[in-house]
């Protein structure tokens, strides 16, 4: 006898809907982050947004700092899966030298504006003054970087990211970018046409190319 397929479904499991229930919340919590910045992503807000109870966003997320920085995390780690996809697109015709290069420079540079970009900026500068968002932050900082680089070795590719000065180069240019991309918040002008984009390219294939 074989089950009818309209059927509705058994009861799910407890951890299916605790995995729900902490989606939601990180859900709800990435869009008060980037909507309406720090100060707006109060964990009454986040619960009203994300439509739980109180005990159950405090079972998840004991203080406001666990749950924007694991709010950040999981908005990073949607985006990183993201750009592994473009990044697979854009190199899919298997550029090599220079041409590699200048899109694995393009690729970086896009990352810097968007959401996740923002979100940890709100993060950022509310850390300076707040020890317990500075702490929670700092652990989630360091896997963060991890996925990063990782993500960054495919765009280069093994033959560039073998190059001896390739490790140097990418945190320059992740803390060049990172510097650069904060005046965005406050001028309007298309990032492709940013000067230190052409800077950023030359310097990369000097130093990996030659």
């Amino acid at each position: 006898m074989t089950a009818d397929p309209a059927a509705p479904a058994g009861p799910r499991s407890r951890s299916a809907r605790t995995a729900d229930s902490r989606a939601l919340i990180l859900d709800a919590a990435v869009a008060c982050l980037v909507e309406d910045g720090y100060a707006g992503a109060s964990t009454l807000a986040v619960q009203a947004r994300a439509g739980v109870s109180r005990g159950r966003l405090l079972h998840h997320f004991p203080s406001r700092a666990e749950l924007l920085v694991a709010a950040a995390e999981h908005l990073s780690g949607t985006v990183l899966a993201d750009v592994r996809q473009r990044a697979a697109a854009l190199m899919a015709d298997q550029p090599a030298g220079r041409e590699r290069v200048d899109r694995a420079i393009d690729l970086m540079w896009a990352t810097f504006h968007e959401p996740p970009f923002w979100a940890a900026v709100e993060l950022w500068t509310a850390a300076r003054t707040d020890p317990a968002l500075r702490a929670a932050l700092r652990d989630g900082e360091r896997r963060l970087r991890a996925s990063i680089r990782a993500v960054a070795d495919g765009i280069w590719g093994p033959e560039i990211a073998a190059a001896e000065l390739y490790a140097e180069l990418c945190e320059l240019l992740f803390t060049s970018m990172r510097g650069v991309a904060i005046v965005y918040a406050f001028e309007d002008r298309p990032p492709a046409t940013d000067p230190h984009l052409a800077l950023w390219k030359r310097l990369a294939a000097r130093m990996l190319l030659a």
